[in-house]
């Protein structure tokens, strides 16, 4: 199933989510029990971010202070075909800049298509933990557009070893980030859609938002977008709040606004139980009206945790 091909021509509003890998060392059970409260809500597709490496600095036997580089969630590739195998669900595997050459890439979307994984969301990523900037791989790529631009010459048999015989074209679909407070590294919001009109116009089918708590914000983004003549489906991403620390963390970490109202809520719970309670409420008001406004789906971020989406989707879906 191409998530595409649904979005464009929804039956109705859809319900899809993501999910992290485990952390190394972790068991897979932990990615099903997150899974399994959602399952009778009938997902489009089932999101799995990808993470690139980072650095860590740690003492060795001498006592000298040595730099090691890790990755502390590898195996989005494997996690998205159990869960596939498992669920017989549409599975949406991150593709991402940050931490990869463009043949690491390359190898990564060769397996992906022989697990039959046809649907993609192409992000650049994030900077590398305490880099205030982002600094691709050697090799690797800069900016989302380029890496759009190898996945598409890969659907036309255009593999980066130019000897290659009789190449296998692939048949990826993708998605993009859109940011409905603009992205931050972005002077301006035109220029940020400039840059994310450049992105469906190289291939993407589909936009899916950051986290936004003022629904305003979403529609105004929408309307930015076709007056641009960007026409592809957007859908809403969703975070409910589930920390009275969110209110400080969200807006610094994703450089995004929380509405008055939610904030002083928020700042009334004694506990984080009672500020989860209070994210509940929010995204199940905030999903109502995007329902009713007929949005194509939405997407809720669940950071590892299904209870309190469960609870909106049985109120939403």
């Amino acid at each position: 199933m191409i998530v595409a091909e649904k979005l464009r021509n929804p039956e109705k509003t859809y319900f899809s989510f993501e999910l992290l890998p485990p952390l190394k060392g972790k068991n897979i059970e932990e990615i099903f029990h997150t899974i399994d409260p959602l399952i009778e809500f009938n997902p489009l597709n089932i999101n799995i971010t990808y993470h690139q490496q980072e650095s860590v600095y740690r003492k060795n036997e001498l006592g000298q202070i040595q730099r090691k580089i890790i990755r502390k969630r590898p195996g989005t590739v494997a996690i998205s075909a159990a869960i596939q195998r498992k669920y017989h669900l549409t599975v949406v595997p991150h593709m991402i800049c940050g931490g990869f050459t463009q043949e690491e890439n390359e190898d990564v979307l060769i397996d992906l298509n022989f697990l039959g994984m046809n649907n993609l969301l192409v992000l650049r990523g994030d900077p590398q933990k305490g880099q205030r900037f982002f600094i691709p791989e050697q090799g690797g790529h800069e900016h989302t557009l380029s890496l759009i631009e190898q996945i598409m010459n890969m659907n036309k048999g255009i593999y980066l070893d130019p000897d290659i015989q009789n190449p296998t074209k692939t048949n990826f679909s993708l998605g993009v980030a859109g940011y409905p407070e603009k992205h931050y590294e972005s002077p301006n919001m035109d220029l940020d859609m400039h840059y994310l009109k450049s992105k469906i116009e190289a291939g993407a089918e589909y936009i899916v938002t950051q986290m936004f708590f003022d629904n305003s914000k979403f529609f105004a983004f929408v309307d930015k977008c076709r007056e641009t003549g960007i026409t592809v489906p957007v859908v809403p991403g969703l975070k409910p709040i589930t920390s009275v620390k969110d209110i400080e963390m969200l807006p610094r970490v994703f450089h995004i606004d929380i509405p008055n109202d939610l904030v002083k809520e928020v700042s009334k719970c004694r506990d984080h139980s009672e500020a989860k309670e209070v994210g509940v409420e929010w995204a199940i008001q905030q999903s109502k009206e995007l329902k009713d406004k007929g949005v194509p789906a939405i997407h809720y971020y669940t950071i590892g945790i299904s209870d309190n989406i469960r609870k909106i989707a049985e109120s939403v879906f």
